[in-house]
């Protein structure tokens, strides 16, 4: 938020600000959803103070943990761990209710994470802030926006306010694409029936022209000979309407 200088002129936006206005203009231009998610991470590793790492976690619909985004290769391994051990913040992040944050200043010592922590500070991470996409939302979440510090302690000044609106960025992005992703599905699917009922349709006319019977009937030889031959009636018509002219 700008503020009135001495003067009374409005100073410049802070760091933070300027930040998430150039993060708006990227995201406009990013052509998937793994750019989108590549640029939150990294926007994140410049707004969040501590901040060394930085990850995207999304859960699988078993539970289990994929990270489509990260700053650094190890973002991957720690996910992996998490599935192993069935613990660890990315997935208390999206099973927790309430605001779905998942916090650890000391991961040596095991704090919040008996298996999980000590595993991660061997590859180097001491504490971590997890945030659940949406955050707010109730659990199960789609995933989480994963913030590492490779020291102990490392995220006691971290802006939690700005951690949640770049997750909320994140979840916002997401869900277009899951939701886009589900209506391309379905406009293929019809498409896919209406081309199945055209061709079968075709086989049926081709069958009353050379028979001599009536759609009825055409239609109960396409399925009697599906079932003989074990071959979907849509690709039996098919072959039918296809060679046509050497039947």
């Amino acid at each position: 938020m700008s503020t009135r200088d001495p003067q009374g002129e409005l100073a410049p936006p802070g760091p933070v600000v300027t930040e998430f206005v150039t993060l708006a203009e990227k995201l406009l231009d990013a052509p998937t959803v793994q750019d989108v998610l590549e640029r939150i991470a990294e926007a994140a590793l410049r707004v969040v103070p501590g901040a060394d790492v930085v990850s995207v976690s999304l859960r699988a619909p078993d539970g289990t943990l994929d990270t489509p985004a990260t700053t650094d290769a190890v973002g991957v391994r720690l996910d992996e761990l998490q599935n192993e051990f069935d613990e660890g913040p990315c997935l208390d992040a999206s099973r927790i209710p309430g605001i779905g944050i998942a916090l650890s200043a000391d991961l040596a010592a095991g704090e919040g994470f008996a298996k999980w922590g000590p595993a991660a500070a061997e590859l180097g991470i001491e504490s971590v802030m997890a945030i659940g996409l949406f955050p707010a939302q109730d659990p199960p979440r789609i995933g989480s926006l994963n913030v590492y510090s490779r020291r102990r302690g490392g995220l006691a000044e971290a802006d939690r306010d700005a951690a949640l609106v770049l997750a909320a960025h994140a979840a916002t992005a997401l869900t277009g694409t899951l939701a886009t992703g589900r209506a391309e599905l379905q406009v293929a699917q019809l498409k896919e029936a209406l081309r199945s009922r055209d061709v079968i349709g075709q086989a049926k006319g081709i069958l009353m022209e050379r028979r001599g019977i009536d759609e009825t009937e055409a239609f109960d030889v396409l399925r009697s000979a599906s079932q003989s031959l074990n071959i979907k009636l849509a690709r039996l018509a098919e072959t039918l309407a296809t060679h046509r002219a050497e039947l």
